[in-house]
């Protein structure tokens, strides 16, 4: 029977939102930086400066499946702490980077510290709480790292107003080697029992650059063109790798990811949900400040805090959702959650338009949109992993997060896809209720994932007991 220490479950706690907290803030916060980055390398094309944004969720997203067997294989603390290495280095390459190639390399080795957070920080987190607790934890874990993304904006504002764009990078610095030295200290090592290291060594490459190709395709896309040459190229070579990926992990003993995982109702189902809370959330995330700085004529500043009483009512509401499902199971949770997201996009819609309107056109949504990342980040991690065994823990969480990345590469994608060459103005407008739209729609198909094909809470609370 495992001993589950309350003091080190608190510090595992600590430690992992820490952690997450840092490493989320990065999908997010170098938006808020582009147009500075691109004063300081005049000489550099926009296509070529995308990459700095991209480089690092690609990497992160190719990366998480060898992350969560390496996790599971050799100990969840160890991958974690050399994760932090990796996110130090890179944070301090990228801060001081002097040309956009040296930029995007360093952002390139952030994202491989990056990937082994996800999988080995979740790992470590549910095998410190008991599981009449790990809803709670969870709460509180997916309420920090969930904050931080919806807050990053604001943040990086912050610091860019005050101290110039290598400052959302160097931040990361002094917070991870606080991470790194506490946490030596305070995890508990924790692997996988069954976990051969007979793994199919040939899945390694293809899950990692399959699902990067298929990545550069979908957020090369707006720049280069679907029908481009190197869109389509991309895209095939991605999906070759992949299909081949998944036949192997059929038919091999040993797979990098054991599909197997996906006959768990809970995690399927919740998986399938994620894809669609996070590419309507992250589509209207993304493209949201630069409307307001381009359309309404906002400061970067004002922009960032524009949408800041979202994040604060999405991470209260992440912490009490995480106790309450506990008790009654996160179903009905994350049905609320795809209704006020819909009610939020919606609202845009009808009250958001080319002149600022900043209660009813801005406010008013990012509250909803608030209510909907409060009910749905957390409870979908939870929901995902709530019947996984935990000799799987690495290997799931390495599944939960590459689904996060991708879905969040794909509404990225999609918004920027959508809204175009559209600055200001009327096309602006009409390109963004086309983003809302779409996210209405994402909305409605979560609500009907958890209200018809979910497990309903009663019956999972018989059936554990």
């Amino acid at each position: 029977m495992t001993d589950y220490s309350e003091l080190g479950a608190r510090r595992t706690l600590f430690i992992t939102s820490l952690v997450g907290f840092m490493v989320a803030m990065e999908i997010t916060i170098i938006s808020i930086a582009r147009s500075q980055i691109a004063e300081a390398f005049p000489d550099a094309e926009a296509a070529t400066l995308s990459w700095v944004i991209t480089a690092y969720n690609i990497g992160v997203a190719s990366l998480l499946l060898p992350a969560g067997w390496m996790a599971d294989r050799f100990g969840r603390k160890k991958v974690f702490l050399w994760g932090l290495v990796a996110f130090i280095f890179g944070s301090l390459l990228s801060g001081l980077a002097s040309s956009p190639a040296l930029l995007i390399g360093a952002r390139v080795v952030q994202s491989i510290g990056g990937a082994a957070q996800y999988p080995a920080g979740l790992a470590l987190l549910l095998s410190a709480f008991p599981i009449e607790r790990r809803m709670r934890a969870i709460g509180v874990w997916g309420a920090v790292s969930g904050l931080a993304a919806a807050l990053a904006p604001s943040l990086g504002a912050l610091l860019v107003e005050g101290f110039g764009w290598r400052a959302v990078f160097l931040v990361n610095v002094p917070v991870a080697l606080l991470a790194l030295l506490v946490g030596r200290h305070w995890l508990m090592e924790s692997r996988g029992a069954k976990v051969s290291d007979k793994v199919d060594l040939l899945s390694v490459p293809l899950a990692s650059l399959g699902i990067g190709a298929l990545l550069i395709a979908m957020v090369q896309s707006g720049s280069w063109g679907w029908t481009a040459p190197f869109t389509l190229v991309s895209l095939a070579s991605g999906l070759v790798m992949l299909v081949t990926f998944f036949l192997r992990s059929f038919s091999h003993a040993e797979p990098l990811f054991d599909l197997g995982l996906f006959k768990i109702r809970t995690f399927a189902v919740a998986n399938i949900g994620s894809v669609f809370f996070l590419v309507a959330f992250f589509s209207w995330l993304i493209v949201l400040p630069e409307f307001i700085q381009e359309t309404w004529g906002w400061s970067v500043l004002q922009s960032g805090f524009a949408i800041a009483p979202g994040p604060i009512v999405s991470t209260v509401l992440s912490v009490t959702n995480g106790r309450l499902a506990d008790r009654v199971g996160p179903q009905r949770i994350l049905v609320v959650g795809g209704i006020a997201g819909v009610c939020g996009l919606l609202s845009h819609i009808v009250f958001t338009g080319s002149s600022p309107n900043f209660i009813l056109g801005l406010m008013l949504p990012s509250l909803l949109m608030g209510v909907a990342a409060g009910c749905s980040f957390a409870m979908l991690v939870g929901a995902s992993m709530s019947e996984v065994p935990a000799e799987r823990f690495g290997m799931a969480g390495a599944g939960r997060t590459t689904v996060f990345q991708l879905s969040i590469a794909i509404g990225a994608g999609l918004a920027i896809a959508l809204v175009g060459d559209a600055v200001n103005g009327y096309a602006a407008l009409e390109a963004m209720r086309r983003v809302w739209s779409v996210g209405i729609a994402c909305c409605l198909a979560q609500v009907l994932m958890f209200w018809f094909v979910f497990p309903s809470d009663s019956e999972r609370i018989v059936s554990t007991g």
